[in-house]
């Protein structure tokens, strides 16, 4: 039974490097319901900016007629937040991957703060970054991580600096929230994730997977996707019903 909406949710990306990561649960979400992806790539010439971002995000759902949906990972989730707190007409509900409940600790925010304290090399405190972000890889996974946070660091954008770490309000929103991560993030670690329990609202959700490090919807796109839904399904209301509309043609994740 697919999920009826009235408006496709949106999943916001600000890590262009990361969209690979993206792939398994959007196909899973894409044989519930339609699913609308909305990405910021950063060029070099533009100064790192959340505010140019947030522009851009505006210019796009201004359009639409009902709020919408926002769902996001890492610094989309945290556009995602910052977006619903300044726009909440235009938000249904806001889905968090990765998200503590101080917003800004992302892992570019972890990697400046160790550029500051460990006297070593880029390339080794990437790789340091990749097991907290990955868990153990091989050594070619290795080289093609860093490869991957190397890009991150030049196209998301973000205010975090070697000069500066930036600081946004810890709190939630107005509309229903949900915060999904897991318990063995090396960047958002439980902590994090259980600080978010001072500011829920009576229909927010915590919910945490026991691995998946950062990025718990690439490794367990299945069992985050089917959590997604079910909140999806909650804040509207509606009963599943199915739609000759959403045949697709890549293969779907069975229930």
């Amino acid at each position: 039974m697919k999920l009826s909406l009235p408006t496709a949710p949106v999943w916001i990306n600000a890590n262009p490097s990361f969209k690979y990561f993206d792939d398994r649960i959007i196909r899973y979400l894409s044989c519930q319901v339609p699913i609308a992806y909305w990405e910021y790539h950063q060029t070099w010439d533009e100064a790192s900016s959340m505010e140019i971002a947030l522009i851009l995000l505006h210019d796009y759902l201004k359009s639409r007629s009902q709020p919408v949906d926002l769902i996001g990972h890492g610094t989309g989730g945290l556009l995602g937040l910052l977006y619903a707190r300044q726009y909440p007409q235009r938000v249904k509900s806001l889905t968090l991957l990765g998200v503590g409940y101080n917003p800004a600790i992302d892992w570019q925010a972890h990697y400046y703060q160790m550029r500051q304290l460990l006297p070593c090399s880029q390339e080794r405190l990437l790789v340091r970054m990749v097991r907290m972000m990955f868990g153990h890889q091989d050594n070619r996974n290795t080289r093609e991580l860093i490869k991957i946070l190397q890009r991150d660091l030049y196209t998301a954008p973000t205010a975090h600096s070697l000069y500066r770490l930036a600081r946004v309000e810890p709190g939630g929103v107005s509309m229903p929230m949900m915060v999904c991560g897991s318990n063995n993030d090396g960047i958002v670690e439980r902590p994090a994730l259980d600080g978010w329990q001072d500011y829920l609202k009576e229909n927010d959700l915590l919910w945490t997977h026991p691995w998946g490090h950062h990025f718990c919807h690439y490794f367990f796109p299945q069992e985050t996707g089917r959590q997604v839904i079910k909140f999806w399904r909650q804040v509207h209301k509606k009963q599943i019903v199915p739609s000759k509309s959403l045949a697709l043609e890549k293969t779907c994740y069975s229930l």
